[in-house]
């Protein structure tokens, strides 16, 4: 199996077999810190030991602040980015990092506006009903995408 990853707070983990057929998926588990959420690393890792040693390899999406991203949501973006990274990491799981550009260009969603990746998804896997979320859906599906670029199936 293999792992794509849409980092962040409002981001998901998907699994998927090396054909590109989905396996199972998680939205970014989080937990409240103060007025903050945080990406709840516990719950990251008893999924992706669900599937233990079948996990060949993960496709994290490499983040980078982005213009107009306020100071405290940026450090927020890249601490929860760290943070599964770090379990990636301790998990012994091999990874690598793929631009958003990247995996995008690959889907064909270049200049295609926020909900493109979502349409696109829901066109692949029209019965993976968690699509239709408006938000959470655009995660599960940044999540997808990012896992079948990484493994070269076309998307």
């Amino acid at each position: 199996m293999f792992v794509g990853i849409d980092p962040g707070c409002s981001g998901a983990l998907v699994a998927i077999h090396s054909d590109g057929t989905y396996v199972n998926h998680v939205n970014m588990p989080t937990l409240k810190q103060g007025s903050s959420n945080r990406v709840n690393g516990a719950a990251i890792v008893a999924w992706l030991m669900e599937f233990g040693p079948y996990i060949e390899h993960a496709y994290l999406e490499l983040v980078h602040s982005m213009p107009g991203q306020g100071t405290s949501s940026t450090f927020n973006f890249g601490h929860s980015a760290g943070v599964v990274e770090g379990i990636l990491q301790g998990c012994h799981i091999p990874y690598t990092l793929i631009t958003p550009q990247s995996w995008k260009k690959s889907a064909g969603l270049i200049g295609s506006d926020k909900d493109a990746a979502r349409s696109r998804a829901i066109q692949l896997y029209p019965s993976l009903r968690a699509l239709d979320l408006k938000a959470k859906g655009q995660a599960i599906s940044d999540a997808l995408l990012i896992a079948r670029h990484g493994l070269g199936v076309k998307s």
